[in-house]
C-alpha cells in the first residue's frame, strides 16, 4: 500500500466551563423551546427522538454552554464551534479567496455538506446549491447550548449527517434582554459593533409562552496590508527559501508572441530571433517603451486583499408555543436574516490570447517595438496574435458584495395520544436568496475590441495608461442570483411500551415518516455565463431539485437496572428507509445500534454502530460548468523539484502539449494557481458511512465535581462525492508523477488543455468535475476532563468557586483516498496540511482548556487553545517550510454581575499576540491559513447584557 504520510492528526479542543453552570459531561443536554420536558420530566436528548430520564447516550455528545459564548466574546457562533476538538475550521470570517461571506461547520474534517446543523432538533436553512448551513444566521445571543454529536447519524435525522450532527438549542426568554457588545484590536482595527434585544413571557394564563427577538451586527475589514506577516505574497525559490513573490500579470503589462522559439516542425513559423516580443516576451516598466521581462516582474497583489471580511447583519424572529386542548400543544418558529459580506481582490489580471491591431497599438508604443510587432504579422493583414497579461489596476479592486435574504417558517404540533404515548408533527419551508454584485472585472469582448480596432482603443503598454473613457469601454459589473429552498414535513409517535421487569425505566419507542424538497438555482448574468467576464471567476447556470420520503424508527431498550454487577445495562436501535427521487440513488439504508453498560454508579461504558448515507446535493448534480482557481504545481514547470524531473515525466510533458524546450522551465505555469473548469455530474451515487465509538465516562462518587470521558470513534465514508481525481492538483500529481501513463485517465483529463507555449490558460484548461472518489476514514479520540470545587471564602464571597474543564482530541488516521479504482493510492492528512489532498490543518493533537474562579459576582477566566503540529501534504515538492509547529493562544476574561438585572464582561483574546506561521506556496491565503491561526493579533472586547 503506497501511503503518503506527513505526520499530521485530527484533534480539537474546546473550553465549556467556567463557573459551576457550565460543568457538562459529554451526555449532558438541555432543553430547548421546541424540545420541551414531557410531564414526566423526560428530556430529548441530541441523536435521538426518544424521550429519557436521564442525559446519557450510547453515542457520546459533547455539549457548549451559553456561558462560553460570553466568555470569548464570540457574536458569531462560527468563533466558539471552531475551537471543538471535533472541528476543523470551514469558511470563516478571514476567508476571503476562496470566500463566500458564510461561516460554515465540518466536524471531524469531512467536509461541511456531510455535517447536519439543527436548530432546536431540526433542519435549518441552508444557504446555496450545496445545501450547507450558513452559522452567521443563528442568533448566538439566544443559544442556550450547543449539542455535537460526531459518528454518522442518518438513521435518525436522514441524509447529511455522516460526520454528525450538530443541534443549537435556544432559551425560553422570560422578561426583556438587552446587550451590545464591542471589540477592537491592538492595532485599532477591525472593529465589530452588535446591539440585540430578546423578550418573552407567558400569556393565556400560563398556556403559552412567546419569545421575539432582534439583532445587529457590523464587522469592519481588516486588509492584509495592514499585518506585517501578510503585507507581501510569499514565494518558495524551491532552495529552501521564502522570497517576496506575487503575480506574473502586472500594471505594465507583458507581451509574448505565440509563435515557438523553436520547434521540431522545420515548416513551423518562429518567433524572429532578437524580436522584443519572443519569449520572455516585452514588458512595459514605463508607459510605450519596453524591455524583456524577467522572472522578478511581479505584482504584489497581497496588501489590498481582505484579512477579514467586513460583514453587516439584520437578524430579527421568534418563536412561541400554546396548549389549545388539554395535552396538546402548538407551536411555531419564524426567522428573518439580512446578511451582506463582501470579498474583495487586488485588481482584475487579463490574461489570454488577443488580436493586436499594429496600427492602434502603434500609436502606444515606441517606433521600434511598432516594428518589432509588424515583423510577426506573417500574413500581411495588420493583427499579430499574442498572449497577453495585464492587471487592470485603473479599473480597481475587484469587490464581490453577496446580500442573503434568508427566512424560515415552522407549524407544529405535539401532545398526548395516551398517557404514555406522544406524538409530534411539523411542516417547515426556508428559502434563501442570495443577490451577488461584482464590480472590477474586465469584458473580454470590449478588452479584445480595444487591442484589434474594432472597439474603443485601449492603451495597456505600460502602468497607469487606461485613461476613463479606455476604463469605462471594458469594465462590466456582474449581478447573479443564488435561491435556495428546503422544505420539511415530519411526523413522529413515541413513548413507552413495557417494562422488562427488571429496570426502572421502560422500552421507548420513535416511529415516525418524514418528506423533504430542496431545489435550488445560481442564475448568473449573460456576462458572467457567457465567459466575457474577466475577474471573478465565471460560470454556468444551475437547476436542480428532488425530494425523498422516508420511514425511520428507533428503540431504546433499559434490560436492567440496579443489580450487583449491572448499575444499568440498555440496549439502543434505529433504522431509516430513504426513497429519492433521484434515479442514481433510489432507496437507501441507515441504521444503527448501540450499547450502554454501568456496573456501578461511577462508571458507564457505551458503544455504538451507524450506517449512514448521504445522497448528492443540487450542486454535485446539477452544477454548470465554472471556472477555479486552485493552488496547484505544474510538475512540467520549474517548481517541478530536481528529484521529480525525469526523462518519464520529460516525455509526458510533451505528450500532453509542452514544447520540449519549455519543459521543467519557469515559461510553463508561472502563477502558483492553476485555472480549471468545475462542475456537477447528473450520475453521482450516495455516499455511504460506517461509524463506530466505543467510550467511557467516568463520575467517581468519591471525588465530588469531577467528570472524565473518553471515547475512540472510527468512521470510514465510502464513495465519497469530490472533485475528479481529489483536484486538479492532484489530477496532474496522478498523471505525471504516480501513474507516468499518457492512456491513464488521469492524464487523458490534461492533454489538449495546454496552449502553443504548454500553459494551462483561459482558452484551454482541464475539466475537474465532480465524482465518487475512493473514499474517507477518521479515527482517534476524544476526551474530557471537567472539576468543579468550592474553595470556601473569596475575595468577595464566602463562597468562591473554581472550575477547570480540559477537551481535547487525538487523531489516529485522517485518510483520503482520491481514486476508487486504486485504493493503495491514499493520502494520510492526520497532523497534515497542504493544497495537494488534506487541505486545512489538520492536528494530530488540539485541544482547548478553560480555568476559572468564581467569587461571588466576579468570575475571572483564562482559556488556553492549543493546535498541534503538521506537516505538508506533498512529498513530490520540496517547500521552504514543511511543519507548521504546535501553536498556542491564552484568552483572558474577567465577568461581573454588577446587579442583579445588570452583568459586565471584558477580555481580551490572543493575549500575548501570537502571530500565525507563515509559508509561501502551501499557504491557503495571506500567506498561511486563517480561520486556524490567529490573524489579527491581540483583540478586545467587552459586553453588557440587562435584564428586567
Amino acid at each position: 500500500m503506497k501511503t503518503h504520510l506527513k505526520k499530521a492528526a485530527l484533534i480539537s479542543a474546546t473550553s465549556l466551563t467556567a463557573a459551576a453552570a457550565l460543568v457538562s459531561t459529554n451526555a449532558y443536554a438541555q432543553t430547548g423551546p421546541a424540545e420541551a420536558s414531557e410531564p414526566s420530566g423526560e428530556i430529548i436528548v441530541t441523536g435521538s427522538r426518544i424521550a429519557r430520564r436521564n442525559v446519557e447516550s450510547a453515542a457520546p455528545v459533547a455539549v457548549v454552554d451559553s456561558e462560553e459564548f460570553a466568555l470569548s466574546g464570540a457574536v458569531n457562533v462560527e468563533s466558539v464551534i471552531n475551537t471543538l476538538p471535533q472541528v476543523i475550521p470551514g469558511t470563516t470570517s478571514f476567508s476571503n479567496n476562496p470566500g463566500g461571506g458564510v461561516a460554515t461547520l465540518n466536524l471531524r474534517g469531512l467536509g461541511s455538506a456531510r455535517t447536519m446543523v439543527l436548530v432546536n432538533g431540526r433542519r435549518w436553512m441552508f444557504y446555496d446549491t450545496q445545501q450547507i448551513v450558513d452559522l452567521n444566521t443563528i442568533p448566538s445571543f439566544l443559544i442556550e447550548s450547543v449539542d455535537v454529536v460526531t459518528g454518522g447519524a442518518s438513521a435518525v435525522y436522514g441524509s447529511d449527517a455522516l460526520a454528525g450532527v450538530v443541534n443549537f438549542r435556544l432559551k425560553d426568554v422570560q422578561g426583556l434582554e438587552m446587550g451590545a457588545q464591542y471589540g477592537v484590536t491592538s492595532r485599532g482595527d477591525g472593529q465589530r459593533l452588535t446591539a440585540n434585544f430578546a423578550f418573552g413571557g407567558e400569556f393565556a394564563d400560563g398556556r403559552g409562552h412567546a419569545t421575539v427577538y432582534g439583532e445587529y451586527y457590523d464587522r469592519k475589514d481588516v486588509f492584509a496590508g495592514a499585518r506585517k506577516f501578510s503585507e507581501d505574497v510569499n514565494w518558495d525559490d524551491y532552495e529552501g527559501n521564502i522570497i517576496p513573490g506575487g503575480s506574473a500579470t502586472t500594471p505594465q503589462g507583458r507581451f509574448t508572441s505565440v509563435l515557438p522559439t523553436s520547434s521540431d516542425d522545420p515548416t513551423a513559423q518562429l518567433c524572429p530571433t532578437g524580436n522584443i516580443f519572443c519569449s520572455p516576451g516585452a514588458f512595459y516598466e514605463t508607459p510605450g517603451s519596453s524591455r524583456p521581462r524577467t522572472a522578478s516582474d511581479l505584482y504584489n497583489y497581497g496588501p489590498v486583499n481582505y484579512l477579514m471580511v467586513p460583514q453587516e447583519r439584520y437578524l430579527m424572529g421568534g418563536y412561541a408555543d400554546y396548549e389549545f386542548s388539554d395535552g396538546h400543544t402548538a407551536y411555531a418558529e419564524v426567522s428573518y436574516v439580512n446578511n451582506r459580506v463582501a470579498n474583495e481582490l487586488a485588481a482584475t489580471p487579463v490574461t489570454g490570447t488577443f488580436n493586436i491591431d499594429v496600427a492602434t497599438a502603434s500609436q502606444f508604443i515606441s517606433a521600434a517595438d511598432a516594428a518589432a510587432m509588424n515583423q510577426l504579422d506573417t500574413d500581411g493583414d495588420g493583427l499579430v496574435r499574442m498572449s497577453v497579461t495585464r492587471r487592470t489596476t485603473e479599473v480597481g479592486a475587484r469587490n464581490s458584495l453577496d446580500e442573503r435574504n434568508a427566512f424560515r417558517v415552522l407549524l407544529g404540533a405535539r401532545g398526548e395520544i395516551t398517557s404514555n404515548i406522544n406524538y409530534d408533527a411539523y411542516y417547515m419551508f426556508a428559502r434563501t436568496r442570495n443577490s451577488n454584485i461584482q464590480t472590477g472585472n474586465v469584458s473580454r469582448s470590449a478588452f479584445q475590441a480595444g487591442l484589434d480596432g474594432t472597439g474603443t482603443d485601449i492603451n495597456i503598454y505600460g502602468p497607469g495608461t487606461l485613461t476613463q473613457d479606455m476604463v469605462d469601454a471594458i469594465s462590466i459589473t456582474a449581478q447573479n442570483t443564488e435561491i435556495s429552498t428546503l422544505q420539511v414535513a415530519s411526523g413522529v409517535i413515541s413513548g413507552s411500551l413495557f417494562n422488562t421487569g427488571m429496570s426502572r425505566d421502560d422500552v421507548g419507542f420513535a416511529i415516525g415518516a418524514e418528506y423533504r424538497r430542496v431545489s435550488s438555482e445560481f442564475i448568473p448574468d449573460t456576462a458572467l455565463s457567457s465567459g466575457d467576464v474577466i475577474g471573478f471567476n465565471a460560470g454556468n447556470p444551475t437547476a436542480g431539485a428532488y425530494d425523498v420520503k422516508e420511514l425511520f424508527a428507533e428503540l431504546r431498550v433499559p434490560l436492567v437496572t440496579d443489580t450487583p454487577g449491572v448499575y444499568r445495562l440498555e440496549l439502543t436501535g434505529a433504522a431509516r428507509y430513504s426513497d429519492y427521487s433521484l434515479g442514481a440513488v433510489g432507496g437507501v439504508w441507515a441504521y444503527a445500534g448501540g450499547i450502554e453498560y454501568a456496573p456501578i454508579p461511577d462508571v458507564t461504558l457505551r458503544g455504538q454502530y451507524q450506517r449512514a448515507v448521504r445522497a448528492p446535493n443540487v450542486e454535485e448534480l446539477f452544477g454548470g460548468l465554472a471556472q477555479g482557481f486552485p493552488g496547484a504545481t505544474d510538475p512540467c514547470s520549474s517548481r517541478q523539484p530536481a528529484d521529480n524531473r525525469t526523462d518519464v515525466v520529460r516525455d509526458l510533458c510533451i505528450a500532453t502539449g509542452v514544447p520540449s524546450s519549455a519543459v521543467f522551465t519557469a515559461a510553463v505555469q508561472p502563477n502558483s494557481q492553476i485555472q480549471g473548469l468545475f462542475g456537477g455530474n447528473p450520475n453521482l451515487q450516495e455516499e455511504t458511512s460506517d461509524s463506530w465509538t466505543a467510550g467511557v465516562v467516568v463520575t467517581p462518587t468519591f471525588f465530588p465535581g469531577f467528570t472524565a470521558t473518553l471515547d475512540w470513534y472510527k468512521i470510514e465514508v465510502d464513495g465519497a462525492i469530490g472533485d475528479y481525481g481529489g483536484g486538479l492538483s492532484n489530477t496532474l500529481n496522478l498523471c505525471y508523477n504516480v501513474f507516468q501513463d499518457i492512456n491513464n485517465e488521469y492524464c487523458q483529463a490534461i492533454l489538449g488543455t495546454r496552449n502553443a507555449n504548454g500553459i494551462m490558460d483561459g482558452e484551454n484548461v482541464p475539466s475537474i468535475l465532480a465524482a465518487n472518489t475512493g473514499g474517507l476514514k477518521v479515527q482517534g479520540l476524544d476526551f474530557e476532563l471537567s472539576y468543579i470545587t468550592s474553595l470556601g471564602g473569596g475575595l468577595i464571597s464566602e463562597d468562591a468557586r473554581i472550575s477547570f474543564n480540559f477537551l481535547g482530541n487525538y487523531t489516529i488516521d485522517n485518510i483520503y483516498i482520491p481514486v476508487a479504482s486504486n485504493p493503495e493510492e491514499q493520502y494520510q492528512c492526520a497532523g497534515a496540511f497542504g493544497n495537494l489532498a488534506c487541505g486545512t490543518p489538520t492536528p494530530k493533537w488540539k485541544w482547548t482548556s478553560r480555568l476559572s474562579f468564581i467569587d461571588g459576582p466576579l468570575t475571572t477566566s483564562l482559556r488556553w487553545r492549543h493546535v498541534g503540529a503538521v506537516t505538508d501534504d506533498d512529498d513530490t515538492t520540496d517547500y521552504a517550510v514543511e511543519r507548521l509547529g504546535a501553536y498556542d493562544q491564552f484568552d483572558l476574561t474577567f465577568s461581573a454581575d454588577v446587579t442583579e438585572n445588570f452583568s459586565l464582561t471584558a477580555g481580551v483574546n490572543n493575549l500575548f499576540d501570537k502571530q500565525p506561521p507563515t509559508m509561501g506556496d502551501n499557504q491557503q491565503q495571506t500567506n498561511t491559513w486563517p480561520g486556524v491561526y490567529d490573524v489579527l493579533g491581540r483583540d478586545f472586547f467587552i459586553s453588557g447584557r440587562m435584564t428586567f
